[in-house]
C-alpha cells in the first residue's frame, strides 16, 4: 500500500489533535481517516446510523481551524420530501473532540429512533498511517458512559455519550441511544472522546494557559470579496495550529500541518510566521525561542546536528503500534536543512523592524552569532556557496524545501550530484549575512562588517557561476551540483531570490519576466519546475505542481522588486491564488496540481496535499501585505506604503 489520498477528506485540528473523515463526516477504516491526538489515532472508526440505516449526506461546511458541520437527511417514509434532518457538529480539543449529533424533525407526528455510534481504536501513528499500513484495532472495554481503550501505563482513549447511552457493546465498539422526536423538535446526543498519555512522551503540546496568541483577523474591505474570505478562513486554520515544545510551553510556534506534519518543522514554522508579521510579533518570538532553545551544538552525521544550525523538525520517540517497525523514520531530533539556519535570521530581523521590543531581540543575540558562524562555516567550508549532502546515508537526500528526491535535477531530467548548492538558500544566507550586519550594529555588537564581506563576496561569486541562458534568455538554475556546473532547470526557486538583496535591479527585472511566463504560471500559480523540462510532471510533488507559500513568496519578493514587470506578474500570480482559493471553499492545501489554468476551470488537487497547512494558511497574509505594499521600520520610527 502507499501513502493515502487526503483531496476528499474533511479536516478540522486544534494541535496537537486533528481529524480527518468522510464528507458525509463519517470516520471509516479506510486510508487515513481517523481522530488523532500527538500524532496517534484514537479514532479509527465513527459510523453514525439511525435506525439501521445511514443518513443521506446532503453537505458539509468548513467553520475554520477546529470546527466542522455535516448536515444529512434520513431517508422518509413517504410523503413529497424528506422530513427528518441530522446535523453534526464536531469540535476538537487539545485532548480530542466533542462531536453533537442533532435529530431534527420536521414531521407531523413524534417519531421514535434508535441511533448508534459505532467505535474503533487502532492507535496507529501517523508515520504508520502515512506509509499506507494498518495495525489491529485495540480491544475496546465498557465503561458506565461508554469505551475505552487502554494500553496499561502508556496511554488510553475514553469515549464517552451524553446523556449516558441506553446501549454498550463492548465486543463491537457500539454505544446506541433510544430517542423520540416530537414534531418541529429536536434531540441532541454528545460523544466526546479524549487521549490521555505520558506528556514526555509527545513531540509538542498545546500551549500553556495564556500563552496562546490570539491572531488579529484585519478588516479586509476589497472589490474582490475572495480576498476577505481567503483570509478569514486561513487565519482561523493557523489559530488553531499554535503548538509548542513540552520544555517550553510558553515558546507558541505553528505546526507545519495536519496530518503528516503536525509539529516543529524549523523551515515551515519560520516562514509561516514571518507571513504573519503584518498582523502581529507574538508569534514570530515564539518560534525564534522554540527554535533557539534546540539550536545545534555539536557534530552529529545521524542527525545532521551541527553548532548553530536550526533543527529540521521534532517527532514523538514512543509509538504503540505493532507496524511502526516498518516504518522508516529519521531521528526524532532531526537538523537536515540547509535553510531553516539563515531563515530563522531573517524572521529576527524583520521581527525586530516589524516592532519586537528590543528586550526580546537581546536574548536572541546569543542564537544569532550562532547561526552566522554556522552560515560562515558553511560557506567557507565548501566551494563558497552554502550546500548539502546528506552524510548519514540515512536521511534527507534533498535538504532545501523541495525535499523529495527526485526534486532537483537538471532539464534533461538528470538528477543533481551533491553536494548540492541551492539558488533560493544563497539568497536567504545574503539576506541574513545583510541582516546579521544590520542587527549587530543596532545593538552595538561588533563584527558587522565581516557579515557585509560574505554577503558581497556570496553575490559576486552567485552572478559568475549560477546565471545559465535559454532561448527566452538568461535566469538563475536551480543549483550547483558537485562539480560546479550549473544544475539547469527553471524553477519557481528563483522567486524566492527577488527581495533578498541578492540580486542587482536588472537581474530582478529578469527574474520577474519568468514568474509571469506561462511556462512557470499554471493560471493558479508558480508551478514548481518549468514544463520545458523533461521532469516536468503537473502531479508531481515538487516537480511541476503549485505551492501556494512557493508562490506567495515570490509575490512578495516581486512586490518589494517593484517596476511594471514585476507589478504584472505578481498581479497574474495574485489573481491564480485567489481563483485557487476560491475553488478550495478558501482552504487552500499544501500542493495541487499545476495544470494548465486554460483547460480546468479549477486547478485539480494533489492526492496527498495536507489541509489545513501553516504556511499555506499564512499566505493570505503575505499576498494581502505584498498587495498593500507595506514596509515597515518600527526602530527608526517609519513605514513605506507602496501598494
Amino acid at each position: 500500500m502507499g501513502q493515502p489520498y487526503l483531496n476528499n477528506l474533511v479536516s478540522a485540528v486544534s494541535a496537537p489533535a486533528m481529524s480527518l473523515s468522510a464528507r458525509s463526516g463519517q470516520i471509516r477504516p479506510l486510508g487515513a481517516e481517523g481522530l488523532y491526538v500527538h500524532d496517534l489515532r484514537a479514532l479509527s472508526r465513527l459510523e453514525v446510523t439511525v435506525d439501521g440505516t445511514e443518513p443521506v449526506p446532503l453537505g458539509y461546511e468548513l467553520c475554520g481551524g477546529a470546527t466542522n458541520r455535516f448536515d444529512a437527511t434520513l431517508p422518509p417514509d413517504e410523503g413529497d420530501g424528506p422530513s427528518l434532518v441530522l446535523l453534526r457538529r464536531r469540535t476538537l480539543g487539545e485532548a480530542g473532540m466533542v462531536e453533537r449529533f442533532t435529530v431534527k424533525s420536521y414531521a407531523e407526528t413524534t417519531r421514535n429512533f434508535g441511533v448508534e455510534v459505532a467505535l474503533a481504536c487502532d492507535l496507529a501513528a501517523i508515520s504508520t498511517v502515512k506509509a499506507g499500513l494498518r495495525p489491529t484495532d485495540q480491544p475496546a472495554t465498557a465503561t458506565p458512559d461508554g469505551l475505552a481503550w487502554d494500553v496499561p501505563g502508556q496511554c488510553s482513549v475514553r469515549a464517552a455519550g451524553s446523556p449516558v447511552p441506553t446501549r454498550v457493546n463492548a465486543a463491537d465498539g457500539s454505544l446506541g441511544w433510544d430517542i423520540a422526536v416530537e414534531a418541529g423538535h429536536s434531540v441532541t446526543l454528545q460523544l466526546t472522546v479524549e487521549l490521555s498519555e505520558d506528556s514526555s512522551r509527545a513531540a509538542v503540546l498545546p500551549p500553556s494557559p495564556g500563552a496562546r496568541t490570539a491572531l488579529p483577523v484585519p478588516t479586509v474591505m476589497a472589490l474582490d470579496e475572495r480576498l476577505r474570505q481567503w483570509v478569514e478562513l486561513s487565519l482561523a486554520d493557523a489559530s488553531q495550529l499554535q503548538a509548542a515544545l513540552p520544555d517550553g510551553r510558553a515558546e507558541v510556534f505553528l505546526a507545519a500541518g495536519a496530518p503528516w506534519y503536525l509539529t516543529l518543522f524549523g523551515r515551515d514554522s519560520i516562514w509561516a510566521a514571518r507571513m504573519l508579521l503584518p498582523i502581529g510579533t507574538e508569534l514570530a518570538l515564539g518560534t525564534l525561542r522554540a527554535l533557539a532553545r534546540r539550536q545545534g551544538r555539536s557534530f552529529d552525521a545521524r542527525t545532521g546536528e551541527q553548532p548553530g544550525k536550526i533543527l529540521h523538525e521534532v517527532r514523538r520517540q514512543t509509538n504503540y503500534d505493532e507496524t511502526s517497525a516498518k516504518v522508516r523514520a529519521l531521528p526524532p531530533v532531526y537538523y537536515g536543512t540547509i535553510d531553516a539556519t539563515p531563515l530563522w535570521v531573517c524572521l529576527l530581523h524583520d521581527a525586530w523592524r516589524w516592532g519586537l521590543p528590543e528586550a526580546d531581540v537581546v536574548p536572541l543575540l546569543g542564537p544569532l552569532r550562532s547561526c552566522l558562524d554556522w552560515l560562515a562555516g558553511s560557506v567557507r567550508g565548501g566551494d563558497g556557496f552554502v550546500s548539502y549532502i546528506d552524510e548519514s546515508g540515512r536521511g534527507l537526500a534533498n535538504q532545501g524545501w523541495k525535499d523529495s528526491p527526485g526534486a532537483i535535477q537538471s532539464r534533461d531530467g538528470r538528477l543533481a550530484r551533491p553536494p548540492i548548492a541551492l539558488c533560493e538558500v544563497q539568497g536567504y544566507a545574503y539576506e541574513a549575512a545583510s541582516a546579521g550586519a544590520t542587527l549587530f550594529e543596532a545593538f552595538g555588537l561588533d563584527g558587522a562588517g565581516r557579515w557585509r564581506h560574505l554577503a558581497a563576496e556570496l553575490a559576486d561569486r552567485f552572478r559568475s557561476h549560477f546565471w545559465v541562458t535559454d532561448e527566452e534568455g538568461p535566469y538563475p538554475a536551480i543549483a550547483l551540483q558537485d562539480d560546479g556546473t550549473p544544475v539547469d532547470s527553471l524553477s519557481s526557486n528563483i522567486g524566492h531570490l527577488l527581495g533578498t538583496g541578492l540580486l542587482s535591479p536588472e537581474e530582478s527585472a529578469l527574474v520577474a519576466r519568468r514568474l509571469g511566463a506561462p511556462d512557470l504560471n499554471s493560471g493558479f500559480g508558480l508551478r514548481t519546475l518549468a514544463t520545458s523540462s523533461l521532469g516536468y510532471n503537473p502531479f508531481s510533488y515538487h516537480r511541476g505542481s503549485v505551492w501556494p507559500h512557493d508562490t506567495a513568496i515570490a509575490i512578495g519578493g516581486l512586490a518589494r522588486t517593484g517596476g511594471e514587470e514585476a507589478q504584472r506578474s505578481a498581479n497574474l500570480l495574485i489573481e491564480g491564488l485567489l481563483s485557487a482559493a476560491e475553488a478550495f471553499d478558501y482552504r487552500l492545501p499544501e500542493l495541487y496540481s499545476g495544470c494548465e489554468k486554460a483547460g480546468h476551470r479549477r486547478p485539480l488537487p494533489y492526492p496527498a496535499a495536507c489541509h489545513p497547512q501553516a504556511w499555506t494558511a499564512a499566505s493570505s497574509i503575505a499576498v494581502l501585505a505584498a498587495h498593500l505594499g507595506i514596509s515597515p521600520d518600527v526602530p527608526n520610527r517609519r513605514i513605506v506604503l507602496a501598494p
